[in-house]
């Protein structure tokens, strides 16, 4: 086996999203089984609680249902978002100074398209606030945190970092599993609350738009994988960890203590600083193992055995309970 880096995952997605995604569709009467079809997803990984998808696969999903419906907010609203918005939208964006003008232009922009959603922006003290108003009856955490995903997407990619949410409070009930929203938002989520609001730092505001006419066309191509998935900021320790892994073959991953002399950081000092970022070297480690896998098991033909060898595990048996452990199905059963 040749040691060269392996093409990683962009990431995977729970599959309890896909089946809110799915319910979403089943509203407007979509054709589920087609969908899944056109999204490359198969019926049987909706059956286990703990499957995963790539997120290549979730964003064909999503822009099939934006298609079918001709609406980018899914039929979750009273009044549909158009097909082309959010790309006018962003392209608007650019012409903002800083990420207070910019968010406030995005939600004069939602509001004069939605019905169900006013927003407005507030700052107290040392905090900013985007409170959200429900004209109607509260929306699903799905509806929220696809209107919070387009908002929150687009600010982090006009200040080329990640903006940290401190703390996401709804109305709505809590959701079956909701540890990718946790992941992409915030850990703090507060369900069946008195009102719906995103609180976060409010020195962000002041940061100045990063973005160009060139970098927009290859932030339009990348959506709406760009959007699913967490924006990360290149400065974090778990993004420079994670970088530096996947630039090398599992087999030549570093030990923590060893990876410690190389950051020139105590062991004690990379722990605690990846806590304060919600992960850990060894869940860093086991979520590019758990993703490539996926990607490896849907998009090529290599055998158990080689994608066992690939991943640096010591038989394709250690290979079969690890992600049985991540998924809640073996990898045949996965493949088939």
């Amino acid at each position: 086996m040749d040691n060269q880096p392996l093409k990683y995952s962009k990431g995977t997605i729970s599959i309890a999203l896909v089946q809110e995604a799915l319910a979403t569709a089943q509203n407007k009467n979509l054709d589920l089984e087609r969908l899944m079809q056109k999204a490359g997803i198969s019926p049987e990984l909706i059956q286990s609680e703990k499957s995963r998808i790539s997120v290549s696969a979730f964003a064909r999903l999503w822009t099939e249902m934006a298609n079918q419906m001709n609406d980018e907010f899914f039929g979750m609203d009273s009044h549909g978002m158009r097909r082309g918005s959010f790309q006018l939208l962003s392209k608007m964006l650019m012409q903002a100074e800083t990420v207070k003008i910019a968010l406030n232009q995005i939600l004069q922009f939602l509001n004069a398209i939605l019905d169900d959603f006013t927003s407005t922006l507030f700052v107290e003290e040392n905090y900013a606030y985007i409170v959200i108003y429900d004209r109607q009856a509260p929306k699903t955490m799905f509806a929220y945190a696809t209107y919070l995903m387009l908002i929150h997407g687009l600010i982090c990619w006009l200040s080329g970092q990640r903006l940290i949410i401190n703390k996401i409070q709804l109305k709505c009930t809590t959701p079956l599993d909701d540890h990718d929203y946790k992941v992409r938002f915030c850990e703090n989520i507060q369900y069946h609350a008195d009102e719906n609001y995103i609180q976060f730092d409010a020195s962000y505001l002041k940061i100045t738009i990063k973005q160009d006419q060139k970098s927009w066309y290859k932030f339009i191509r990348n959506t709406p994988e760009n959007l699913l998935v967490r924006f990360k900021n290149p400065h974090a320790l778990s993004s420079i960890i994670r970088k530096s892994l996947m630039q090398h073959p599992p087999v030549e991953w570093l030990e923590l203590n060893s990876l410690a002399q190389q950051l020139n950081m105590s062991e004690a000092t990379i722990q605690r600083r990846l806590k304060t970022e919600g992960t850990s070297y060894q869940q860093l480690k086991n979520e590019i193992r758990r993703d490539t896998a996926i990607e490896l098991l849907t998009t090529t033909t290599k055998t158990l055995q080689e994608i066992s060898d690939e991943l640096y595990f010591q038989d394709p048996s250690a290979f079969h309970r690890a992600f049985k452990k991540w998924t809640g199905v073996s990898p045949g059963s996965y493949r088939e």
